[in-house]
C-alpha cells in the first residue's frame, strides 16, 4: 500500500460565529475571528490517497486526474468565496477549518473511490500555524 498526496490552494474569505450567540459571547469564544466584516485565509490543502501501484503505469493515481477532480468538486466551490455565504455545502456550519476538512473528505471520497483509490487524509492549512488533518469517521 503506498500513499500520495496532492496539494491545492484557494483563497477565501469567513467569520466564525454562532448565530445563536451574542455579539459578546462570540467576541469572547472566537477572538478576532469573529470580526462582522469577515477576514481571509490562503488555504492550502492536502489531499493523500492510498492504493496499490498499477502496474501499467507505475502510479497509485495519476496526479493531473487527482488535481482535476479536486479542482472540480472543492477548489472551484471554494476559491475567492466568502465560506459563510457562497458554500452550500457549509451552510449551517461554523466555518472553522475542522468543519471544512470534513466537508472536504465528504466531497471527495466518492469520486476518488471511482478512480479505484481510498481517500486517506484531507490536511487543510489554514494558516502557517493552523491546519487540521482528517482521516474519515
Amino acid at each position: 500500500m503506498l500513499y500520495i498526496t496532492r496539494r491545492e490552494s484557494f483563497c477565501a474569505a469567513h467569520r466564525l460565529s454562532d448565530d445563536h450567540w451574542t455579539k459578546e459571547k462570540n467576541q469572547e469564544v472566537f477572538g478576532e475571528c469573529s470580526n462582522v466584516n469577515w477576514h481571509g485565509h490562503n488555504y492550502e490543502l492536502f489531499v493523500t490517497v492510498k492504493g496499490d501501484i498499477h502496474p501499467d503505469t507505475g502510479f497509485v493515481v495519476n496526479l493531473k486526474t487527482l488535481s482535476k477532480i479536486i479542482r472540480e468538486h472543492v477548489i472551484k466551490k471554494l476559491d475567492h468565496k466568502n465560506l459563510n455565504l457562497d458554500v452550500p455545502f457549509l451552510q449551517g456550519k461554523i466555518t472553522s477549518v475542522e468543519n471544512l476538512s470534513i466537508a472536504i473528505w465528504d466531497i471527495l471520497q466518492q469520486p476518488i473511490k471511482e478512480l479505484g483509490i481510498d481517500l486517506h487524509c484531507i490536511k487543510v492549512q489554514e494558516t502557517e500555524n493552523n491546519s487540521v488533518e482528517y482521516f474519515g469517521d
